[in-house]
């Protein structure tokens, strides 16, 4: 059975529309700018370059062909800034807001950026989408929204309370969104994302996800630093079940939204096993780490302990299908980091 997912591909390149991706330098940007070239639609795309990289987008108009970069405008901007955000609003169809700061310790480090940046910018884009009457607005939220519910694995009207600033901002978005649906009627659409790993993500930096840093660290043989005894466990979902959550949002219908939604595969991986399975997979380029070892250092503040998520929403609501297990997506992924890194 076809999905609903190659359903809407091909039905958007037969009528394609214009698509605003905020933080589009970014990791998830950026591949989100990809993806929809290829699907040859009009994509404009606001960032600030903060956290993006210029080089993200140097790659997508080498991925692309010269028609479909055409169709990409870039604003060089900040989601800080009205102005910023109504101007890349105008004659759009879709809204993809993913420009944000991450890093739960980045938060705790420097709260003030955090919330300007993910609660002032968030604001600003809800505004702006909402004055410029686009069709749909999809957002980023995140799996920290959680907080400390111990419940396994985790379902979207069960959440605890947040531990820490970036999760605190996360939280507020959904609420601001659920605002603006009951007092505008401008609903919108959130995607808790679960640990998303994929090409481009940054491994450089003291914030960098782990496993691009410990990517990056086996591949220049540096050591690798498990916070904790390794038995701490994620839901890592690969960057492709995320283009697909965001494409079926943007077009899903009006009873879909007003909602959020995890975006996971549904499993949990230990860090220990996560560290085995990219070790084991660059052992074909580099035979000698077979033997490496990691390094174990006190737990993280502001980590929560274990983290699944429940998708049958997302299946129920959006027609939702993680197409990458894990192991798949790392295949991927290690080979776009081996040919980058090296």
């Amino acid at each position: 059975m076809t999905s609903r997912y190659e359903n809407i591909k091909k039905t958007l390149q037969q009528t394609p529309k214009t698509w605003l991706v905020t933080g589009v330098a970014g990791f998830i940007g950026s591949n989100l700018l990809e993806t929809l070239l290829k699907l040859n639609q009009t994509v404009v795309g606001l960032d600030s370059f903060v956290t993006g990289h210029q080089h993200n987008l140097d790659e997508v108009q080498n991925s692309v062909s010269p028609e479909q970069w055409q169709r990409f405008t870039l604003i060089k901007g900040d989601i800080r800034n009205l102005e910023d955000c109504q101007q890349a609003c105008k004659e759009v169809d879709y809204v993809l807001h993913q420009a944000a700061l991450g890093s739960v310790p980045r938060s705790i480090e420097d709260p003030i950026t955090t919330n300007q940046s993910n609660l002032s910018g968030f604001l600003n884009m809800l505004v702006a989408a909402r004055d410029a009457k686009v069709a749909s607005f999809t957002y980023a939220a995140s799996s920290s929204t959680y907080g400390d519910h111990p419940d396994l694995p985790k379902v979207e009207d069960k959440i605890g309370k947040p531990l820490s600033p970036y999760a605190v901002t996360k939280v507020v978005n959904e609420l601001y969104a659920d605002v603006f649906a009951k007092t505008y009627g401008f609903k919108t659409i959130g995607l808790r994302y679960f640990n998303i790993f994929g090409k481009r993500q940054d491994p450089n930096g003291a914030y960098a996800a782990v496993v691009p840093k410990w990517i990056s660290a086996l591949m220049n043989d540096e050591t690798v630093f498990i916070n904790g005894d390794g038995e701490t466990s994620r839901d890592f979902c690969y960057i492709e079940n995320t283009m697909q959550a965001n494409i079926l949002s943007a077009t899903a219908s009006d009873e879909a939204k007003n909602e959020v939604y995890n975006v996971a595969v549904g499993g949990r991986t230990t860090l220990n096993d996560l560290f085995s399975t990219i070790k084991d997979g660059l052992t074909h380029v580099k035979p000698e780490l077979q033997e490496v070892k990691a390094s174990y250092r006190d737990f993280r503040a502001g980590d929560v302990r274990h983290s699944q998520a429940d998708v049958s929403k997302a299946e129920r609501l959006l027609g939702y299908q993680a197409s990458h297990t894990i192991s798949e997506g790392l295949e991927e992924a290690l080979d776009w980091y081996v040919d980058n890194l090296s």
